[in-house]
């Protein structure tokens, strides 16, 4: 277990791998009794679909992403849409922070490899959640600079070019096999670590060294356990 070469980068995915993507309670909180309660996974659901759908067409700013989502999952289950739930659900994304352990974990990895985080927030938001994890990122690229969204192909050219690397020089985590280590297997990064955070399932076959503890993150690269 581990990687035996020093790769030039470690690129993160950050919602939901290094900070606590909160949307669903967010959602539950914003839109209140008007949720009923029979309806509220449902909606969070397809809600979840219809972002990952909406990230796939032409470009358009997160905050249209979480409209559109949340249009189409009120849609879907019969509740009225509103325009002003979503911007607020949008602009709570700033203020949520890091998992447990996760500051520490990246500070102890900065010593051995530079950090990179490749995300799907717009750039301001981008900018705030890196400052929220409290450590030291050589390069934060947003889906707003890339003009893409992962799981789009072009989202890992686009940071093939930026850091001026190959698919053999990068590490590459995330708590998504969906958005993150399927696109990333296709364009040739070999090597991948799976933050297991229990969003998705575990897709062994894409090659990654799978971990439920951040904490184990700088033991693959050689570290040795605080």
């Amino acid at each position: 277990m581990g990687f035996d070469v020093k790769p030039k980068f470690v690129t993160f995915d950050m919602n939901g791998t290094l900070i606590k993507f909160s949307i669903n309670d967010t959602m539950r909180e914003v839109l209140g009794d008007r949720l009923p309660a029979e309806a509220a996974d449902e909606y969070l659901r397809i809600c979840k679909a219809y972002r990952i759908d909406e990230c796939t067409g032409a470009y358009q700013p997160f905050h249209q992403v979480v409209a559109r989502s949340m249009e189409r999952a009120s849609r879907y289950v019969g509740l009225e849409y509103r325009e002003d739930e979503a911007r607020a659900v949008y602009e709570r994304i700033p203020t949520w922070g890091p998992y447990p352990g996760v500051t520490e974990a990246l500070n102890r990895l900065a010593e051995e490899v530079p950090l990179v985080i490749i995300t799907n927030s717009d750039t301001a938001h981008a900018v705030r959640l890196a400052e929220n994890l409290k450590a030291p990122f050589e390069v934060v690229i947003s889906a707003e600079e890339m003009g893409v969204y992962k799981p789009r192909l072009r989202a890992f050219e686009y940071m093939f070019d930026k850091l001026g690397v190959t698919p053999d020089e990068l590490v590459h985590v995330s708590a998504s096999p969906m958005y993150d280590h399927r696109p990333a297997a296709i364009m040739g990064i070999e090597n991948k670590v799976y933050m297991d955070r229990g969003w998705e399932h575990d897709e062994h076959w894409l090659g990654y060294e799978r971990i439920t503890d951040i904490a184990d993150l700088p033991v693959l690269f050689g570290l040795p356990r605080p």
